[in-house]
């Protein structure tokens, strides 16, 4: 029982230890005599050893000197005397040693360089060929290699070792195949014509281009011809009656026959060689406005809105008539592969005519998404299938259509009267002309539609334009009573020598076509 009442007593002692960490006065007090007697410990020690080795000296000063005191008892300091601060370095407390005298190329050279002989030794032959390459372009050539050259060419490197990286940037030319020009498109004309009286009229297509070169323009109640290569003209013919006049002109895939359209809803077909008329096709209770071909079949687009189809081989010229339209046609454009006939009239409609349904009244596709006349029309050559418009004052927008599917595949606003369009047989490009208000020719890029350059000089509205047998130029005719002729498109160079270029004359001359 005796244990069980020290347990008791030890409970009950609340100011005794509890076992826990102790407190900081006692941590401290234990800190202080374990330092004293080290202390201690340490004097006795120096006392035996300074016993020991000498009897000279008195404990004090070998207590002294275990402390590391000095021996010389302190005196007073000397009156004027001052002490004497030591003097810094001139670079602060660190030294800085002077490297103007040392080679880093040489010691870089060693760093990379330097390989014991024991080891090369051990080494066996392809890594030493290999440590010799390299040391030999990272020390030896690389020294007198430059990264920029610009008077010199590329060194050249090592028999049986090639580096493509030594010369990052060299003076070299860059292959001709590699540079992108950007071609020069002529901002004036090459050419101007003066051609007086020709009617201000929006709805007629007065002016067309041969394949043999010869540009056909329809002055009042004349129509004259221009030898583009030798730069003649002659008058073709003359309307009787002088309140007639001539209202669109078409010349023939061939290039030998001209068809002319009258006011009094007469078709005349010309030959050119000849100077002959040889007929006269009736059929149109008004004035003609707009002609195509296809092969041997002439369509006339007539002021009552209705299209005949002409077989110029039979006397019995009117094969099918067409009627689509409510007003005045004026745009007419057969595609170049002879399948479609696309219409534009002045009742804002867009027709589309298969010729395999020629002969009925019902176009395949009708679009009115044009909220004006519709003259300008013109089939892409490299898509036969796709198709461009343009509308009048009210519209002043570019349609493109895929007639496969009747879908309007883009539309750009021209902020001006859209007069004619053109597709450029040399690049992927699309010229349009403009009246109302801006009297401007555009050359866009198909299909983004950026505009490539703007061609400036008329002062009156652009009514019709046609482009020259191999396709570099560019005819316009406007209200102003003149035709220029713009160098847009450059020919390719590799059928420059295909081709004959036409005979412009001089720059600066200005010719009447009559």
């Amino acid at each position: 029982m005796s244990h069980l009442g020290e347990d008791i007593n030890h409970l009950l002692c609340l100011d005794g230890s509890t076992g826990g960490p102790a407190m900081r006065w006692q941590r401290k007090t234990r800190e202080l005599n374990s330092c004293n007697t080290s202390l201690n410990m340490s004097v006795n020690r120096s006392l035996n050893r300074s016993h020991n080795a000498s009897t000279l000296g008195s404990p004090m000063r070998a207590l002294n000197q275990s402390l590391g005191g000095s021996s010389k008892t302190p005196g007073k300091k000397t009156p004027g005397k001052k002490s004497k601060t030591p003097t810094r370095t001139p670079g602060g407390d660190r030294f800085i040693p002077n490297r103007n005298a040392t080679d880093f190329e040489v010691g870089n050279y060693k760093l990379v360089s330097d390989v014991n002989h024991e080891d090369e030794q051990l080494m066996s032959p392809s890594k030493l060929e290999y440590r010799r390459v390299m040391n030999e372009n990272l020390n030896g050539k690389a020294m007198d290699s430059k990264i920029l050259r610009f008077k010199q060419a590329v060194p050249s490197a090592p028999e049986g070792f090639q580096n493509n990286l030594k010369v990052l940037y060299s003076q070299t030319k860059t292959p001709s195949s590699a540079h992108k020009t950007t071609r020069h498109i002529p901002q004036i004309p090459e050419r101007i014509l003066d051609a007086p009286e020709i009617m201000d009229d929006y709805y007629l297509n007065l002016i067309d281009w041969s394949c043999s070169n010869y540009l056909a323009v329809a002055l009042a109640n004349n129509v004259y011809l221009w030898n583009a290569t030798s730069g003649d003209i002659q008058q073709l013919l003359q309307l009787e009656n002088p309140d007639d006049y001539i209202s669109c002109v078409s010349w023939i895939p061939e290039g030998n026959f001209l068809a002319v359209g009258t006011s009094s809803g007469t078709v005349q077909l010309w030959d050119v060689d000849q100077s002959k008329r040889l007929r006269t096709m009736t059929g149109h209770a008004a004035r003609v406005g707009s002609l195509s071909w296809n092969s041997y079949i002439l369509s006339s687009g007539s002021r009552t809105g209705n299209i005949h189809h002409h077989d110029v081989r039979a006397a019995e010229h009117h094969v099918a008539t067409l009627s689509g339209h409510t007003q005045e046609v004026c745009g007419l454009r057969w595609s170049p592969d002879g399948k479609v006939l696309a219409s534009g009239a002045n009742d804002n409609l867009l027709n589309i005519w298969p010729a395999a349904i020629a002969t009925s009244n019902s176009p395949q596709y009708s679009f009115t998404q044009h909220q004006a006349a519709v003259k300008a029309l013109a089939w892409c050559p490299w898509q036969p299938s796709l198709l461009a418009s343009g509308g009048g004052t009210a519209d002043r927008h570019i349609r493109f259509w895929n007639v496969n599917n009747g879908t309007c595949i883009n539309s750009v606003d021209t902020k001006s009267q859209v007069c004619s369009l053109l597709w450029s047989k040399e690049y992927k490009e699309l010229v349009s002309g403009h009246g109302y208000a801006q009297n401007q020719i555009v050359i866009w890029k198909y299909p983004m539609m950026q505009r490539v350059t703007e061609l400036l000089g008329h002062t009156a509205r652009i009514l019709h334009m046609c482009m020259s047998p191999d396709g570099s130029t560019i005819i316009s005719a406007a209200a102003d009573e003149t035709l220029r002729l713009w160098k847009c498109f450059a020919t390719d160079p590799h059928q420059k020598k295909k081709i004959t270029k036409p005979k412009m004359g001089s720059l600066t001359r200005v010719q009447s076509i009559r």
